[in-house]
């Protein structure tokens, strides 16, 4: 059961009231999303917080296993569906890039641009293109994203959702309501155009 602590005063009530909002968004409820959002990116921030305070300069940031954790701390899991949980990760998707990128703008004005927040644009089993592991900048990442989906908003989309949301393949599809080839295909694709935008680095 959750419990009030003062790292993370998060309470059942809380859970619940996340869930509902899922739940009535996913009926097609709108208000439901706007009274949603405040409470996910207040918890992602204060989970990131914790995050950045342990990372060491040259470790990388697990963008993803922050939603996670906002998830399962956030949700009341004997009423979540999968259904919610994919909503709740395209929310938190949004959220969580807009955390990293807020970390990484302060960390470059501080540092004048040195230390520069990092990631991996790789999920589980998955081979980055170039065929080895890159880390990039938050902040470049943010701009290329930017810039495709000018080009291809389904494709941008697609990375938003697995990388920043941790969203496996099913869960991507169910989101954009896409076929799994067609998640897969355009990740394969958002990965290689960004490899090839960032310089090797994607």
């Amino acid at each position: 059961m959750l419990a009030r602590n003062p790292e993370h005063p998060i309470t059942v009530e809380m859970a619940r009231d996340v869930t509902a909002l899922l739940i009535a968004w996913n009926e097609g409820d709108p208000d439901a999303l706007e009274r949603l959002m405040p409470l996910v990116y207040e918890e992602l921030h204060r989970i990131a917080a914790r995050q950045f305070r342990r990372e060491r300069p040259e470790n990388t940031l697990q963008a993803t296993a922050l939603v996670h954790e906002a998830y399962m701390k956030l949700v009341d899991q004997r009423r979540a569906h999968w259904q919610n949980r994919a909503q709740f990760f395209a929310v938190a998707a949004k959220l969580m890039r807009r955390v990293l990128v807020d970390h990484a703008r302060a960390q470059a004005a501080e540092k004048r641009g040195s230390g520069a927040t990092r990631l991996t644009l790789t999920d589980a089993g998955d081979t980055p293109a170039g065929g080895q592991q890159a880390d990039l900048d938050v902040l470049a990442l943010d701009a290329a994203l930017d810039r495709l989906a000018t080009l291809d908003a389904r494709q941008a989309r697609v990375v938003e959702l697995r990388f920043f949301g941790g969203l496996d393949l099913a869960e991507t599809a169910a989101t954009l309501d896409a076929s799994p080839s067609t998640v897969k295909r355009d990740w394969a694709m958002a990965k290689a155009w960004l490899y090839r935008e960032l310089g090797g680095h994607a």
